[in-house]
Parts: structure tokens; sequence; C-alpha cells
């Protein structure tokens, strides 16, 4: 990518200046995608440190005073405070800007979102399908969205100019960008990403909980396997508790497929299945192949040891 040498947008506020938020402050600084980036935290600690990294060029504690005049504005809140946000900053939003999001459900937006947003001002979803486990204005990196996938999901009303600014403002952070309706979207997040974190915070919890076992067998003799469901259910525990509760339809629909589909698996280990077993275990590691190719992952295994150079703390 080569910096720009106009910003795509002379105003951009964040609402929330998170690993998502300080992600995307990075990217616009790098190239050069913003005139001016206003910020807008709750906390006066993450304020100050924005300030004090250089994440933004303005900070507001009030959300009101962060998009006044923005051309863009962004929401990196969890989704379960987004209506409420929305209908503050509403008389605030300037006519003819572009109101997204980052959140990893779709229909909550446009229905909280939606119901706020006043006539003139672009609502189009947003979901940049990246992250780590690390959150707070000083995790974040300009190269996060880079390769990885952002799904907008556009009402079907939607300005297609304002659309397509914002698909090209992602991808100048680096993301590749698809349109998907919103409702979809949701079922597909279900699958890929709300039941596996799902599946980890039960894990962990289940190996806490096991009297057998003790806190400390579980953190000396981690494997693998359990080593990464621990990094999955150390994410942010407001987000995700948001996320489950705004998109339960999807949620439940899959969690149920999966509770039938891992009653096979039980009784297939019960009665000494194993060609069954066998078969499934061949099919997911086909979809595991196929993750690598597609560029999602890596193929190299770590088992827990660092590459390269340690990282410098």
């Amino acid at each position: 990518m080569t910096k720009n040498s106009q910003p795509m947008f002379e105003r951009v506020a964040l609402i929330g200046l998170g690993l998502i938020g300080s992600s995307l402050c990075h990217v616009m600084r790098r190239e050069g995608l913003a005139g001016h980036i206003a910020g807008n935290a709750r906390s006066q600690a993450t304020r100050e440190t924005a300030m004090r990294i250089g994440l933004v060029d303005s900070v507001h504690e009030d959300p009101k005073a962060a998009v006044s005049d923005a051309d863009l504005v962004i929401l990196c809140a969890p989704v379960g405070v987004l209506g409420a946000l929305a209908e503050t900053i509403s008389p605030s939003l300037k006519p003819g800007s572009i109101l997204t999001d980052v959140g990893s459900v779709k229909m909550a937006v446009i229905t909280d979102v939606g119901a706020h947003t006043p006539d003139g001002v672009h609502l189009i979803p947003a979901h940049p399908v990246a992250g780590t486990e690390q959150s707070g204005p000083e995790s974040g990196f300009a190269e996060l969205f880079e390769d990885r996938w952002c799904i907008l999901t556009p009402p079907k009303d939607a300005d297609q100019n304002a659309v397509k600014r914002l698909e090209a403002f992602w991808q100048a952070c680096g993301s590749r960008v698809e349109l998907m309706d919103a409702q979809h979207h949701d079922l597909v997040l279900a699958v890929t990403s709300h039941i596996p974190h799902l599946i980890a915070y039960n894990i962990v919890g289940t190996a806490a909980d096991l009297e057998t076992v003790t806190e400390s067998e579980v953190i000396k003799y981690s494997a693998g396997g359990f080593r990464d469901f621990t990094r999955i259910a150390a994410s942010d525990p407001t987000m995700w508790r948001d996320v489950f509760l705004n998109n339960k339809e999807a949620v439940l629909e899959v969690l149920g497929r999966f509770t039938e589909d891992l009653a096979a698996l039980q009784r297939a280990i019960r009665w000494g299945h194993g060609d069954m077993l066998f078969d499934m275990f061949s099919r997911t590691r086909h979809i595991r192949q196929n993750i690598v190719e597609a560029g999602q992952e890596t193929a190299a295994p770590d088992f827990g040891r660092p590459h390269g150079a340690p990282e410098e703390d």
C-alpha cells in the first residue's frame, strides 16, 4: 500500500479506543487516510494514554464532541451499548457522513443503531474479521487488518457511493472486503467465531471446576489444544457477553446442531466406532488445510515456542 496524498476523510471519529479502535488509528496514520482523528473513551486513563502515544489528534470525554463535523464515525464499542451511543450522538452527526461499526453482530446494529440514525447519514455496518485476545489503547497495531476480511452489511436502501467509500477505506487499511446480508453474516459468524468462543470459555471453566485435577496441574501440563482454548477464553468478557445476547437466535441454532454432533461423537467413542471417528477427523483436518491455503493461518506449528528473535516488552 502507498500512502494517500490526500486523506479519504477529513475528520474520522472513533468511539472507543481498544484493540480495533487503536489499530485503526495506527493504520490511518500510516496510510494518510484521515486529516484529523478524533477519539472518545469513557475512561480518563484511556483518553490520556491515547494522547500520550499519539493515537488521536483530539480526545473527547463527550462522544458528541468527538463526532461533531466528522465525515466518518466508527463505533468501536461493545454491541450491547451501540444503540444508546447512537441515540447520544445522533443530534451531532454531520449530514452526508458515514456511520459504521466494527462489531461481530450485524442485525442488532441495523436495528438498534438504525433507529437513531438521522436522515442524510449513511449507516453501513461493518465487521473486520481480525483481532487478538488483547484489549486497550496500547494493544493496537497497524497490521491487524492486513489480508483479513472486512464484511460490510449495508441495508438494502444504502447509498451506493457511501458503500464504495467505506469499502475503499477498509481496502486501504489492508482488508479484503465482501458485502453480505446482515442476517446471513450473523449465522456465518455464529459458526466461525461465536460458538468456538463459547466452547473455549466452557472447556476452560470445566477444567477449573474439575475437582480431581488441580489448577496447578491444568496450568503445568497444558498441551497445545488447551493452551489455544485459554487464549480464546482470554478475550474481552464484556464484548463477548454482548455478542451472545445480541446474536442469540443464530448462536442457539448452531449450538443445537453442535450438541447433536457432539452426542454422535460420544456414542462413537462409547461403542468403539473407530471408522466414524476417523472419517470425522479426516474431514475436519481437510477444512484446516483449506484455511491455511486460503491464507487465514500459517501451516507452521509452534507448540507454544517463540519464533525468531524474542519480542521486546
